[in-house]
């Protein structure tokens, strides 16, 4: 069923479930901040890429406005819920300052098993030891775990746009899977590049091949 929604479009991808905290200064995105805090209704953040069509993106709901500057500046705090996908886009939402989109709602399937996101949690485990990255893994939920990991497993922008159009946890979650299997021989090639600079020259207790 297709919905108008008010939009501000940004070159990210914000992922359902995931918190983001933006800093608001034009004019046309205060008034939507604003309005959507007055309304106590969703707004929606396409994915922007110059010389790209929008064609997806996240609806956001607004938690808190952190501070309010002098000139009308504002710092906020969102959280992204459902995916949507972008059907037409309005220069103008409701005759306001800011843009708007015809879009569709998509239905997000949980159905992924407890197996396949230990598999995924420990490649990202891995892949953490390997890089030497002391960050903790996000909470044990296999319903949204590609989604908690989607931003920290090396993937661009276009990777990450292709696993937001993912309606199935299970295919997200083999999406990712795939994506660390192809890294992690890039990543112990850059580790073994890395030791071999650490050396700095000097080779110890090297022995000569025997061709006797």
């Amino acid at each position: 069923m297709a919905e108008l929604i008010p939009i501000f479009p940004l070159e990210l991808v914000l992922f359902p479930t995931e918190k983001l905290n933006l800093h608001i200064f034009e004019s046309r995105y205060r008034q939507l901040v604003n309005d959507i805090d007055i309304q106590d209704i969703e707004f929606g953040i396409p994915f922007f890429q110059s010389g790209s069509e929008m064609s997806y993106g996240t609806m956001a709901s607004l938690a808190q406005i952190s501070k309010t500057y002098p000139d009308g500046e504002m710092d906020i705090k969102t959280v992204g819920s459902s995916v949507f996908r972008i059907l037409n886009i309005h220069q103008s939402y409701q005759n306001k300052l800011y843009s708007g989109a015809t879009v569709e709602i998509l239905k997000n399937e949980h159905d992924s098993n407890a197996a396949q996101t230990e598999l995924l949690s420990a490649s990202v485990r891995n892949l953490y030891d390997l890089m030497k990255i002391d960050k903790p893994l996000p909470g044990f939920d296999h319903q949204f775990f590609s989604y908690k990991v989607g931003h920290h497993v090396g993937l661009s922008q276009n990777q990450e746009l292709e696993l937001l159009r993912l309606r199935s946890e299970k295919e997200r979650q083999e999406f990712l899977i795939t994506h660390l299997e192809n890294l992690m021989p890039i990543v112990m090639e850059m580790e073994d590049l890395r030791k071999k600079v650490e050396m700095n020259g000097h080779f110890k207790d090297l022995q000569p091949p025997d061709f006797t």
